[in-house]
């Protein structure tokens, strides 16, 4: 591996800053720029980068970004992109925030007037990562084209999804829904990129010990898969071109890649490539 332009997103804390330290270990010195709301720490997280790993010292920049918001994150993408000597080559679109307590879809108290549910979980979790995709896919396709034979990636986009987008969350239902969302989106945005050569898939992972949860606690009954598995899952289409539209459950020790469904029938197997050949939907 060369070294490469990268933006994680929720870069200062669980799964984003494992993502960014496990770039700034590896020898080739990367340009990694991180992107988190949390401007406190967000600047001190980008030199202990440095200090640690002297291979991206001078490398690792420090962006203000609330993801949710398209103007904020069209600066910084700008920004880095210029920054970057006018690359790109991965964006780990991660950032994200569970219901934050009690899900607000359902009103437990009878009588009175209905509630409107919290809707940030899905302005960052899905909302956010459309921004990043769209963006990524702008950015990296400035890049020179070369041999039209080539199986090289000119790009890999990598979001961060959750088992909670594969399975029923009850507890969680909007959280689920921000998550099922990401897998439709990598699915089917990978035909729209390929003739780009830019590959675009997702992790999916299970329990993992993170801030996102209200309270630690939340995990002592569970079984934690380990961060380490997740780094497998990011490696693993990092490191083949030919994989794209796949989304990693991360589980255990684990990756497991998870096919999507089985056409019901020829007839919408039939309808839904029709819709690719007439061009919309």
């Amino acid at each position: 591996m060369t070294s490469k332009s990268i933006i994680v997103t929720g870069a200062c804390s669980g799964i984003g800053l494992a993502v960014v330290r496990h770039f700034a270990s590896q020898p080739e010195g990367h340009q990694i720029a991180l992107l988190d709301v949390n401007a406190g720490e967000g600047p001190g997280v980008a030199a202990k980068l440095a200090e640690e790993f002297p291979q991206v010292a001078g490398k690792t920049s420090f962006h203000k970004c609330d993801v949710s918001s398209w103007e904020e994150q069209t600066a910084v993408f700008k920004e880095v992109f210029a920054l970057h000597g006018n690359r790109l080559d991965v964006v780990f679109a991660n950032a994200g925030i569970s219901e934050q307590g009690v899900t607000t879809l359902v009103d437990r108290e009878e009588g009175g007037e209905p509630t409107k549910p919290r809707l940030k979980v899905l302005e960052i979790n899905l909302f956010g990562v459309v921004y990043s995709v769209k963006l990524a896919a702008f950015y990296m396709n400035k890049k020179p084209k070369g041999n039209d034979k080539s199986t090289a990636s000119r790009g890999s986009i990598i979001c961060t999804a959750s088992n909670a987008g594969l399975y029923p969350l009850p507890t969680a239902p909007l959280y689920a829904a921000s998550k099922a969302g990401v897998v439709g989106l990598v699915r089917s945005t990978k035909q729209l990129i390929e003739d780009r050569k830019i590959q675009i898939n997702a992790l999916a992972p299970a329990v993992l010990e993170t801030n996102i949860a209200p309270s630690k606690d939340l995990f002592k009954p569970m079984i934690v898969t380990p961060m380490t598995t997740l780094i497998k899952g990011v490696d693993k289409f990092l490191q083949d071109p030919s994989l794209s539209g796949q989304i990693a459950e991360i589980h255990g020790e684990s990756v497991t890649l998870r096919d999507a469904h089985e056409f019901v029938d020829e007839d919408s197997k039939k309808n839904i490539e029709m819709f690719w050949t007439l061009g919309y939907a």
